[in-house]
């Protein structure tokens, strides 16, 4: 059985081990020729960083393919290309919400692949603080979840900084129940983000009633505290048990299977245009009868789809004043979005564009 295996097997191998050497030597040139743009950009003091451009090059190639590879596959295999080229030239950094294990960190990796350097921060002000002042030349933060809705931190913070975003990624929530030893037995409390504990109410209701719930400021600081207290049970993702020792006792625990929560990469640098992309904005509307309608009318008007439309209360001023944190299709630079905006510029109280950036694919 073996012999006849191997048999079967051995020639097969052989052509993967040539078409490796033929991919190896292919991925050295590429990376000589991005050592070559690094140098013209360095010339004219253009970014490392473009995520138009690895946007452009990602949706060429998965148009290109016809398979077995999906477009999951081929943007996972290039974004770890493109990031390895990347840090040939520099090595750049990205500040997240730690500590490590987190799903924000999760995301950084999964937008900006594992040649980066993470830079873990206590809070999401914190992840503002550290790319306003240089520490890290992006920040990654959630902006909103398929099952709880908008972070409202992150959009308060938008109103406070001259940062932009530049991209966006969706990425799936799969949270587990971990433990030291892997069971509930002793266990009395459990501690993860309040929106990771909203997300797995109702499981928690039906299978750990008796766990009291603690909410902290992240899930990789719950699964820290679990690590250190065979009484405290945390909710968190794979890579935080990896981390910190932990042994899942119930996975796949989130009340929605098909939850997903979508961060925003944030800097000082603003994106190009690659066809498929979107703006977002904020503004207040003057306060009179139909202000909402007259703002909205605009975009419709010139044929600007509004995927995202989102109010907060602003905490200054008026009681009943609201801040309105609106995504749409298409980019600043876009005509009828130029023309949109220009008209929603007279309309508004107040206007901030928070950036444009390729969409998520």
């Amino acid at each position: 059985m073996d012999d006849e295996l191997n048999s079967q097997l051995k020639p097969l191998r052989e052509r993967i081990d040539a078409i490796d050497a033929q991919l190896i030597s292919l991925l050295n040139q590429r990376a000589n020729v991005a050592l070559e743009v690094g140098e013209v950009k360095k010339h004219f003091n253009a970014p490392v960083f473009r995520p138009e451009r690895e946007m452009q090059v990602i949706a060429r190639l998965q148009d290109m393919s016809d398979g077995p590879l999906g477009n999951e596959h081929i943007s996972a295999i290039w974004r770890e290309i493109m990031a390895a080229s990347r840090s040939l030239e520099k090595t750049i950094s990205a500040a997240f919400l730690g500590p490590v294990g987190t799903y924000s960190e999760q995301a950084m990796y999964a937008y900006f692949g594992q040649s980066i350097e993470g830079l873990a921060c206590p809070s999401i002000d914190e992840v503002f603080r550290s790319v306003e002042a240089g520490a890290a030349e992006f920040g990654v933060v959630p902006v909103e979840n398929s099952t709880e809705g908008a972070v409202s931190r992150t959009l308060d913070l938008f109103l406070e900084t001259q940062l932009v975003i530049g991209g966006e990624i969706a990425l799936p929530i799969q949270h587990n129940l971990m433990t030291q030893s892997g069971t509930l037995q002793g266990v009395t409390r459990v501690c993860a983000h309040p929106q990771s504990l909203a997300q797995c109410q109702h499981w928690l209701n039906a299978n750990a009633p008796h766990l009291e719930r603690q909410a902290v400021a992240s899930n990789a600081e719950g699964a820290r505290l679990a690590a250190a207290d065979p009484t405290v049970a945390a909710i968190a993702g794979e890579r935080a048990a990896t981390h910190y020792g932990l042994l899942i006792a119930n996975a796949l625990i989130q009340d929605d299977p098909h939850n997903r929560t979508r961060f925003v990469m944030i800097s000082k640098q603003a994106a190009g245009a690659t066809g498929k992309d979107q703006t977002s904005i904020i503004v207040t509307v003057k306060n009179e009868s139909g202000a909402v309608y007259k703002l909205l009318e605009p975009l419709a008007r010139h044929g600007v789809s509004m995927t995202r439309f989102e109010s907060r209360p602003a905490r200054l001023g008026s009681t009943w004043e609201y801040y309105f944190y609106i995504d749409f299709e298409g980019h600043r630079d876009d005509a009828p979005v130029v023309a949109a905006l220009d008209e929603l510029g007279q309309k508004a109280a107040f206007l901030k564009i928070l950036g444009s950036y390729p969409r998520a694919r």
